[in-house]
């Protein structure tokens, strides 16, 4: 397995994610892609997921040392919903691999806390803004969002007005929550342009007298 770069190949980068392949058990790895060009992605099984990222950073002819980010990505039209996507960089050997992983809406993906302890702060992240469960990580709390706070906002059927909102109550002394409320009493939709909709501008006024009066000699 080569130096996986810029500069690498897309055949090298194929290659690459055979020997991958053929170092896990069949069927671990679903799927390789090369996408543009440059960027090297396996899509694994997620109860498999463990025993890819092991290999990827254990075995001396991959060395990817470090998880550089993991992330979810909402799919709402598929049975498998959310993909777990897992960034690695090899810095022994210059050259990056991104793990993918599928999880149904209400299913859980292994933590690899054990493995790069950095990833408790991912799992967190992508557990608070997707509702994905990391099965295993022990603080899975709100990063993001206040404690109190009800759903997920990174979903695609979040509304984007939120469930509640939150203000300052002065007779209470301290911060409520309460159901959104869109006013629209004040709302007046002429559909015009600002500039179309200003039909007299500052300093208009003496122009307008001088056209009642006539120009004073």
């Amino acid at each position: 397995m080569g130096e996986l770069t810029t500069n690498t190949g897309a055949a090298e980068m194929q290659a690459a994610g055979e020997a991958v392949r053929a170092a896990l058990p069949h069927g671990t790895v679903q799927g390789i892609e090369v996408e543009r060009g440059v960027e090297l992605a396996l899509r694994v099984r997620s109860d498999r997921v463990l025993d890819v990222l092991a290999l990827l950073r254990d075995a001396p002819q991959f060395a990817f040392e470090q998880l550089m980010d993991l992330c979810g990505v909402d799919w709402p039209e598929r049975p498998l919903r959310f993909e777990v996507v897992y960034n690695l960089l090899s810095l022994s050997r210059n050259r990056r691999i991104r793990v993918i992983t599928e999880v149904a809406d209400g299913g859980s993906v292994p933590s690899v806390a054990g493995l790069w302890p950095c990833a408790t702060w991912y799992e967190r992240e992508a557990w608070d803004m997707y509702g994905i469960v990391f099965e295993g990580q022990t603080d899975l709390r709100r990063l993001l969002t206040d404690y109190g706070f009800e759903g997920h906002p990174l979903r695609k059927d979040f509304p984007l007005t939120g469930y509640v909102e939150v203000r300052y109550d002065e007779e209470r002394k301290q911060v409520v929550y309460e159901p959104v409320k869109l006013m629209q009493d004040w709302r007046n939709f002429d559909f015009l342009s600002p500039w179309e909709g200003m039909t007299t501008l500052p300093g208009d006024e003496k122009v307008h007298q001088n056209r009642i009066e006539g120009p004073k000699p």
